[in-house]
């Protein structure tokens, strides 16, 4: 059965509830295809439904779990491969917990990279509205007391009157741009090849944050290190695939770099974190117990943990710098415009009187 492309992806969140279910019911000693039916009974919505009776038909014919999966057209590739690693490890049980761990951490990720974005332009909207108001309704407002007063505005006041006027005269196109940005907005968050755009174009730009990117990057590198590490893939085959993760371009080249160290210079993979520059050297040194002590995974997990907290953080403290700063930008544009109106007007005023 071929896979439905119009079928919609699932989001991190439900493929997170999704690989924790499967985990759950696999442990309970219930085989795929009855884990399915249950799930499928269980499930309300209609389109959930569908995938996973998708997946269900395709096992209830002695096909692995990866084949339904597929199928539905709704798992992305990278789901795939670490279930049909689990699967032909008899770990799948352990892949989908780790696969549930790892989702749930970039939905984190996701929300923290959204909150660090939506108030700021929440604000920046509301404040070109206002200031596209007061320049084209309420400036020319002003122009026709100063006519009825015998005078003209003049200067810096009749310059912005100049420009709301353009404003409302080319009104139309400025809202087709409008579109078109929210449309590019939509684009690079809704479809792979816009976030991808977006990954290569802007990832180290949230806020001219390259730190926060950084953070998410080495949060995501964490993460996954330790699913594939926690499924029995030995550092080499984890390294690679992992780069396939990561969208932050330095990140990838400090992948790149690690694989390198390791199998050019022959360094162990402590030391080449060290060298990539992927990990502090204090981090570096947990991993590196952690694989002698055969915790590595465990290591990953808990690092991943620590740069989720450390990008919540910085996200809290871009969102306090920014705040402000759109408020202060807001008022001094506010008052300039409306002092550059008042202050002839009350001129005028006391001269006739």
């Amino acid at each position: 059965m071929a896979a439905t492309p119009k079928t919609k992806r699932l989001t991190d969140g439900e493929l997170s509830v999704f690989c924790a279910q499967i985990a759950m019911l696999l442990r309970s000693g219930i085989s795929v295809t009855e884990g399915l039916g249950i799930m499928v009974e269980d499930t309300e919505n209609a389109e959930g439904r569908a995938i996973l009776q998708t997946a269900l038909d395709h096992c209830e014919l002695g096909e692995p779990l990866t084949a339904g999966l597929a199928a539905s057209g709704a798992f992305p590739r990278y789901l795939l491969d670490m279930a049909a690693i689990g699967e032909e490890t008899g770990r799948l049980d352990e892949v989908m917990d780790a696969l549930a761990a790892y989702y749930e951490r970039e939905e984190a990720l996701h929300e923290a990279v959204r909150s660090a974005v939506r108030y700021p332009l929440v604000m920046i909207v509301m404040m070109v509205v206002v200031l596209g108001v007061l320049l084209v309704k309420v400036l020319p407002v002003f122009n026709e007391v100063f006519l009825q007063l015998g005078a003209e505005m003049s200067g810096i006041s009749l310059s912005i009157l100049h420009v709301g006027q353009a404003l409302s005269r080319y009104s139309v196109v400025l809202v087709v741009i409008a579109a078109a940005v929210a449309a590019f907005c939509l684009w690079c968050s809704k479809t792979a090849a816009g976030r991808a755009f977006k990954a290569k174009h802007f990832g180290a730009r949230v806020f001219g944050s390259r730190k926060l990117a950084a953070k998410i990057g080495s949060a995501r590198f964490a993460s996954g290190m330790s699913l594939m590490l926690a499924s029995g893939l030995d550092t080499d085959k984890s390294l690679a695939m992992v780069g396939r993760l990561v969208d932050n371009p330095q990140v990838q080249q400090k992948i790149v770099r690690c694989q390198k160290l390791i199998e050019e210079d022959g360094l162990n993979f402590g030391d080449a974190l060290v060298g990539s520059e992927l990990f502090s050297g204090v981090y570096a040194r947990m991993v590196t117990v952690g694989f002698k002590t055969g915790s590595a995974d465990a290591v990953m997990k808990k690092l991943a943990d620590r740069y989720q907290d450390e990008v919540d953080a910085e996200v809290t403290r871009l969102v306090s710098l920014v705040e402000p700063t759109l408020v202060a930008v807001f008022s001094v544009l506010v008052g300039f415009i409306l002092l550059s109106v008042m202050l002839p007007l009350m001129g005028i005023m006391s001269s006739i009187g």
